[in-house]
């Protein structure tokens, strides 16, 4: 007897939206498991790592804080990839952005003028946008791998947002640590709930969120992008300009990242640090797949990696075990997510060896 995989007549459709649910689901049966082989009582852990983030006022707001950066990346990051343009760069064009929007709160520091704020979101989106620009200019002019060059492209950003910390942006006040000067009042994004941290950013995430929507499903561009991703020939003869769609899809990553990139500074941080993000680049990535690449979807979908976020957090300082465990839960959530979609689109049957003989190769 032996296991032979066939692709399935006609895939479920249906299926493809209760995938993601279905990671969701095994994603938490496996963590109860693991918690348990950790020795840890698994109906603490679970309240630990799942409500305890949440449990208060203040909580929520921290949930909307984190799922911010990755609701608005997971938007830019789903126009290209409804195209087949992969975007990997995100993390880089997010550390760009706040280094370009940095750039503007540090020179103008001490300044109480009302366009500072506005000032430094433009400059991010043109850090963003700059940084995602050359992989597209390279995919275009060379046909180098825009996988490979935006992917790498995040390490040097983070070593440039390093040089300039450690360097000629370094807070003299700061004690020897590298950071920049904290932001003066009209550099930071105003808190809308008093206690709690929850910022005007938010908002912006929710924006875009409403602007992915109508770019994605109602307007001709997001029309062609679609077309593109599914059949380039097809998207050639109508006479869909696939070069276009590269620049569209990777410098909508990179706005989208730089505009998340300010946030986070003149948010939560409110100054530089050598590192601007835990990862929200690649945790986009997550996102915009367990949403299905919707913007309905990604807005839900980054509610979950916020709660993976937090619930990291609170096992730390709960369940004394490592930061590590947020991205063994992210990774359990794409495996399984990547595991439903084969199992849509192909099936495994077991036959026996005297049925396969006879047959070719």
């Amino acid at each position: 007897m032996v296991f032979k995989i066939e692709p399935r007549p006609v895939p479920s459709r249906q299926m493809k939206y209760f995938s993601p649910l279905i990671a969701a689901l095994l994603m938490l049966v496996s963590g109860l498991l693991i918690f348990t082989l950790l020795g840890k009582n698994p109906v603490n852990a679970f309240y630990a790592f799942f409500i305890e983030p949440v449990n208060d006022f203040y909580g929520i707001g921290e949930l909307f804080i984190k799922a911010s950066p990755l609701m608005l990346i997971g938007i830019g990051l789903a126009i290209g990839f409804k195209a087949n343009i992969w975007n990997i760069g995100a993390e880089g064009q997010l550390t760009m952005g706040a280094i370009f929007g940095g750039g503007v709160a540090i020179y103008f520091n001490g300044s109480t003028s009302f366009f500072i704020l506005p000032g430094m979101f433009l400059a991010g989106i043109a850090g963003g946008m700059f940084w995602a620009s050359i992989p597209a200019f390279l995919k275009i002019r060379y046909n180098a791998n825009e996988i490979l060059v935006s992917l790498m492209l995040n390490y040097v950003a983070v070593l440039i947002l390093s040089l300039l910390i450690h360097g000629p942006w370094k807070d003299p006040q700061g004690y020897g640590f590298p950071q920049s000067v904290l932001f003066s009042e009209s550099a930071l994004l105003p808190v809308m709930v008093e206690g709690t941290r929850l910022h005007a950013g938010v908002l912006i995430s929710f924006a875009a969120v409403g602007v992915g929507w109508i770019f994605l499903l109602r307007s001709f561009i997001g029309y062609q992008l679609q077309v593109s991703g599914l059949a380039i020939n097809a998207a050639s003869y109508a006479g869909f300009k696939y070069k276009k769609m590269i620049w569209i899809g990777l410098l909508a990553g990179g706005l989208t990242a730089g505009i998340a990139g300010v946030s986070e500074i003149s948010g939560p941080i409110g100054q530089l640090l050598p590192s601007v993000s835990p990862g929200y680049g690649f945790a986009a990535i997550i996102v915009a797949y367990v949403g299905r690449l919707h913007p309905g979807g990604i807005f839900l979908s980054s509610l979950l990696m916020a709660l993976l976020y937090l619930g990291g957090e609170s096992a730390q300082m709960s369940l004394d075990l490592p930061s590590a465990v947020t991205g063994v839960f992210q990774g359990m959530l794409l495996f399984y997510l990547l595991a439903a979609d084969f199992l849509i689109h192909f099936q495994i049957r077991l036959k026996s060896t005297s049925a396969l003989k006879g047959t070719r190769p």
